[in-house]
């Protein structure tokens, strides 16, 4: 099958440092500003970028976020967001136009400015995201909509700046979009055969690759509560 050309331009980076933004709860890193002239990436992301706690964000399989512009008018037109709301309201590094989570697939290699990052997985909202959005309904609505964004590992370190071409080079799981995948492992609505193969699919992120295994098993169950609570 031929590589779908698959390209698109950097509209912003952001990048942000822990912060103390809600009493009594653990600091978070979802506050970024944009990010101005060429930011340096190495293996867990943008060096710029801080993550408050690696066990739930960030590391290696986590180490950029990218989330599309493309859905912005939606969350404002429907009153999810303030109408001003602009990129960076969900707390994401790498801001496009062009590419959404029914056009990339987990394992999608692009070259980003002189890096070069692979689609790992998803991203799995969790409590931050509806405090820092003030929409109590924003973790459900990121399930119900499939509009999620996704997460890069980083294959070579290298810079990134606004306006740096980013594409696709390489697709080596062709039809797991990113919707499709995220949407399984959000819902655990997966048939026993999908579940097998995205356990053992190794440009999954580890941490959603077991999620699977145990789905293949019959063992849905698992506790959200910390996620969803914080």
């Amino acid at each position: 099958m031929a590589l779908p050309n698959l390209k698109t331009t950097i509209e912003n980076i952001f990048v942000g440092a822990k912060q103390e933004l809600w009493p009594g709860k653990a600091p978070s890193a979802i506050h970024k500003t944009v990010a101005y002239g060429a930011q340096t990436i190495e293996t867990n992301g943008f060096i710029a970028d801080e993550q408050a706690d690696l066990t739930v964000h960030g590391g290696a399989d986590k180490a950029i976020h990218h989330y599309a512009a493309d859905h912005y008018p939606f969350w404002c037109d429907n009153g999810h967001l303030p109408a001003a709301a602009t990129p960076a309201a969900f707390g994401e590094n790498i801001s496009t136009l062009g590419l959404t989570e029914q056009d990339v697939c987990i394992g999608d290699i692009f070259e980003i400015g002189s890096a070069v990052v692979q689609i790992s997985q998803g991203r799995q909202p969790c409590w931050k995201l509806n405090a820092y959005t003030n929409n109590k309904q924003m973790t459900s609505l990121f399930l119900k909509t499939g509009f999620t964004g996704w997460y890069y590992r980083v294959l070579t370190p290298g810079m990134a700046e606004k306006g740096d071409m980013m594409h696709l080079t390489d697709r080596p799981q062709d039809g797991w979009t990113v919707e499709r995948v995220t949407r399984a492992r959000l819902t655990k609505q997966v048939s026993k055969e999908d579940a097998l193969y995205l356990a053992k699919m190794p440009e999954l992120a580890e941490g959603w690759r077991t999620a699977f295994a145990k789905f293949a098993e019959g063992n849905k169950a698992e506790d959200t509560s910390a996620r969803l609570n914080g």
